[in-house]
């Protein structure tokens, strides 16, 4: 069992297992969420209204922002409560589609050095794979447009596979691809609980800043740079 590091720049006295794979949760930790979410929520806030389905203002973007990483039928109790469930399907429905739009317009952003990052991994032969709370199609656009695809070995969504947990995620990805050592990271709390609920070596990201102070908690190594794990993964041990 590694020592868990509360604050930030400790890491380079743990000492990790090598992984054979590393799982990435995507909003938070790969993509810049805000980058394409935001347009697209005020958007589809004006179809709600349009359609008769809404009144009243846009809900507080902060309400969307710190619910990322949860399923969306959670996300949609938190942003708009009194609404009914016919009302946070269709918001569903209009934020896929509006988010893939927007992926296809361009101007999304990775966080910095992400793929340079995947890519020397990638090249010392570890497997990646992607483990989120988002939606299938979601998932699969974002790793198209920003040219990936190659660099991943499988995509894991709760969409796709159905998962009410990302633990319950987690565990069908080890299990397909029999993989007994790996690395989750991610930036929320489900992640933490993924890894460790699966016996996994957890990497906090602490670069977002969606999550709460106590997100983290539990992490083997936080880090506030993606690139980082380029040497955590060369200091680890076999």
């Amino acid at each position: 069992m590694q020592n868990t590091t509360e604050g930030l720049g400790h890491h380079m006295s743990t000492k990790l297992k090598k992984p054979e794979a590393i799982i990435f949760d995507m909003d938070g930790t790969l993509f810049q969420t805000e980058s394409l979410l935001l347009p697209a929520y005020h958007k589809m806030f004006d179809i709600l209204r349009a359609e008769g389905l809404y009144a009243g203002p846009t809900p507080p973007e902060e309400r969307i922002l710190s619910s990322l990483g949860m399923l969306l039928s959670q996300i949609w109790k938190n942003v708009m409560p009194d609404a009914g469930e016919a009302v946070h399907r269709r918001a569903d429905e209009l934020l896929l589609q509006l988010e893939i739009e927007g992926l296809e317009a361009g101007g999304t952003l990775l966080y910095p050095k992400v793929t340079e990052t995947l890519s020397a991994l990638h090249e010392r032969g570890v497997k990646l794979f992607v483990a989120s709370n988002g939606l299938e199609d979601y998932i699969h656009s974002i790793v198209v447009v920003h040219e990936l695809k190659e660099l991943f070995d499988g995509l894991y969504s709760a969409g796709g596979q159905g998962t009410a947990t990302k633990t319950e995620l987690l565990r069908i990805l080890l299990d397909e691809h029999s993989i007994k050592e790996a690395w989750m990271v991610g930036d929320r709390s489900s992640d933490v609980e993924a890894g460790k609920g699966n016996g996994q070596t957890v990497i906090g990201c602490a670069y977002a800043g969606f999550g709460r102070q106590d997100e983290l908690k539990g992490s083997d190594v936080i880090i506030s740079s993606f690139d980082e794990l380029i040497g955590l993964y060369d200091n680890s041990t076999v």
